[in-house]
């Protein structure tokens, strides 16, 4: 018996122009540490979404950029059996600081911001 696969699958990318002014217009803001997220949950479907976005005026060098990028997905990835409870949310995750932090940083960040979010 294997065990299961912990993918990020295209549709787990939240994307579309709709979707994402959605999450904007009536999703809930917060701030957990260097990172800032916003959710919303019913988003019609049977499993989550998610968005990453490192700002260029914080990193003008896209190697930084990504790096930061593959690494909040990474914990995102790793950690999303937290909101197997709660289906149909979309998080959009931003990096908020000017320092590059360290995976352990980021994976411990992304669990208090899935915590806070499969609680409402």
């Amino acid at each position: 018996m294997c065990p299961e696969r912990h993918t990020l699958s295209k549709d787990e990318r939240l994307h579309g122009r709709n979707d994402i002014s959605r999450l904007f217009a009536e999703g809930k803001f917060g701030v957990a540490g260097s990172l800032k997220y916003c959710f919303r949950t019913g988003n019609g479907l049977s499993y989550t979404r998610i968005m990453v976005s490192v700002p260029k005026k914080l990193f003008k060098r896209a190697v930084k950029r990504n790096l930061l990028k593959r690494r909040l997905r990474e914990s995102y990835r790793q950690q999303k059996e937290l909101l197997s409870g709660s289906k149909g949310t979309d998080i959009m995750f931003v990096y908020n600081t000017k320092e590059i932090l360290t995976f352990k940083e980021i994976y411990r960040l992304v669990g208090q911001i899935l915590t806070k979010v499969q609680k409402p």
